[in-house]
C-alpha cells in the first residue's frame, strides 16, 4: 500500500494515530501542539478525540461545590436569627444603660480635698465647705475639741466607741444589743421583757398588773395588801402579827381601883386585867378594832393562868370587836389575862 494514501484516507486517520509510531514519536520530540480529531457518530454527537486517545465530547462539567457560608446559611432558621438578633440589641441596651448610670452617679457625686489653707480656714472662721451634693474626705484622724453639730443622718461604717457619758433623747434597736453596764432613770418596756441572769433592784418595784413566778420567790420582807394563796402555806418559822393597837375599854368586872392593859394588834394580842376590891359579875375588857371587819370575825381566846382559868368566862362580838366578861365574879386584887386571835 502506498503510504501516501494511507496519509490521506481520513477514516483511519485514528488507526494512523495509534500504529503510527514515528509520527507521535515525532510530535512528542519537536514540542508541537497535538491537534484534537473531531468527528460525528451516527446519533448525531459530536466526540473530540486529542492525540493521547481520550475522549472530550460527553463529559459531563464538574459541579461546583457551594462555600461555607452558604451551607451555614442553610442550616439555621430564619426565626432562630432573628431571635439572635434581639437578644444582641437587648444585651446592647443593658450594657449602655449601664455604663451611662455609673457616668451619672459619678457626676451627681464628687470628692473634693481640702488643703492646708482650707483647713487653717476651718479652723478660724465659721465658714460652709462644698455643698450637699459633695463629699468631704478625712484621711487623718480628726479632733474636735468644741461641740459638733450634724443636722442630718450620722452613718458608721466602723464601731461607735464613747470614752464619756452618751445623752440621747431617744434610742431605738432593731436587732440585738448587748450592754455591760447600763444606767437609766425610766425605762418602759412595751413588749416581754427576758432576764437570764439576776435582778438586783434596790428601790423596790411596783407591778400594777399580775405577775406570774413560775420559780421561788425568795425575800427577806414582804409588804401587801391582800395575799391570796391558791395553795398550801408552809411557814417555817414564826408569824407575828403587826398593825395598829386597838382601843381597850375598863368593864366593871374589875372592881374600884382594878385596870386592863392590851397590846397587840386587830389580829392577835394579849390582855392583862387586875381586879380591884369587890369585883362583880360582868365584862372584864371591851376591845375596838382598828379597822373594822366585813363580817363577824372568828375569835379564839385562851385564859392565861389558873385564876383565869377558874372564872366562867364568854365573849361578844361583832364587826367592830369584842368584849370578854364573866358569869363569876372574880377575886379581888388578883392579876391574870387572855389572849386572843381574830381571823376574818
Amino acid at each position: 500500500m502506498d503510504p501516501s494514501q494511507v496519509q490521506e484516507d481520513k477514516s483511519n486517520d485514528v488507526h494512523s494515530l495509534e500504529n503510527s509510531d514515528g509520527a507521535a514519536d515525532d510530535k512528542k520530540d519537536t514540542g508541537a501542539p497535538v491537534e484534537a480529531t473531531v468527528t460525528k457518530s451516527e446519533d448525531g454527537k459530536t466526540q473530540t478525540t486529542d492525540a493521547s486517545g481520550g475522549d472530550k465530547g460527553d463529559d459531563p462539567k464538574p459541579k461546583k461545590e457551594n462555600s461555607f457560608i452558604v451551607k451555614l446559611w442553610h442550616k439555621f432558621n430564619i426565626y432562630l436569627m432573628l431571635f439572635i438578633l434581639v437578644v444582641i440589641l437587648a444585651v446592647g441596651i443593658v450594657v449602655i444603660l449601664t455604663i451611662k448610670g455609673k457616668q451619672d452617679a459619678q457626676k451627681s457625686i464628687t470628692s473634693q480635698s481640702l488643703s492646708q489653707s482650707a483647713l487653717q480656714q476651718l479652723a478660724n472662721t465659721d465658714v460652709t465647705v462644698g455643698d450637699a451634693k459633695q463629699v468631704l474626705t478625712v484621711q487623718s484622724n480628726a479632733v474636735f475639741a468644741g461641740s459638733v453639730l450634724i443636722r442630718s443622718n450620722l452613718e458608721i461604717a466602723g464601731t461607735l466607741k464613747v470614752g464619756g457619758e452618751l445623752s440621747l433623747t431617744s434610742l431605738k434597736v432593731s436587732g440585738q444589743s448587748q450592754l455591760n453596764d447600763a444606767s437609766t432613770n425610766n425605762l418602759t418596756v412595751a413588749g416581754t421583757l427576758t432576764l437570764q441572769g439576776v435582778l438586783t433592784i434596790k428601790n423596790g418595784v411596783n407591778v400594777s398588773g399580775n405577775s406570774n413566778f413560775t420559780g421561788n420567790v425568795t425575800t427577806t420582807s414582804l409588804t401587801t395588801g391582800q395575799l391570796q394563796l391558791n395553795g398550801d402555806l408552809n411557814l417555817t418559822h414564826h408569824i407575828t402579827a403587826g398593825g395598829t393597837i386597838p382601843a381597850a375599854a375598863r368593864g366593871t368586872a374589875v372592881g374600884g381601883g382594878g385596870s386592863i392593859n392590851l397590846s397587840g394588834s386587830d389580829t392577835a394580842g394579849s390582855i392583862s386585867i387586875s381586879t380591884g376590891g369587890s369585883p362583880p359579875a360582868g365584862c372584864f375588857v371591851a376591845v375596838t378594832f382598828s379597822q373594822k371587819f366585813s363580817g363577824s370575825p372568828h375569835i379564839a381566846i385562851s385564859p392565861i393562868g389558873s385564876t383565869a382559868g377558874d372564872l366562867n368566862w364568854y365573849i361578844d362580838r361583832s364587826t367592830t370587836g369584842f368584849s370578854i366578861c364573866t358569869t363569876t365574879p372574880a377575886a379581888a386584887g388578883q392579876t391574870f389575862g387572855f389572849d386572843y386571835v381574830v381571823l376574818d
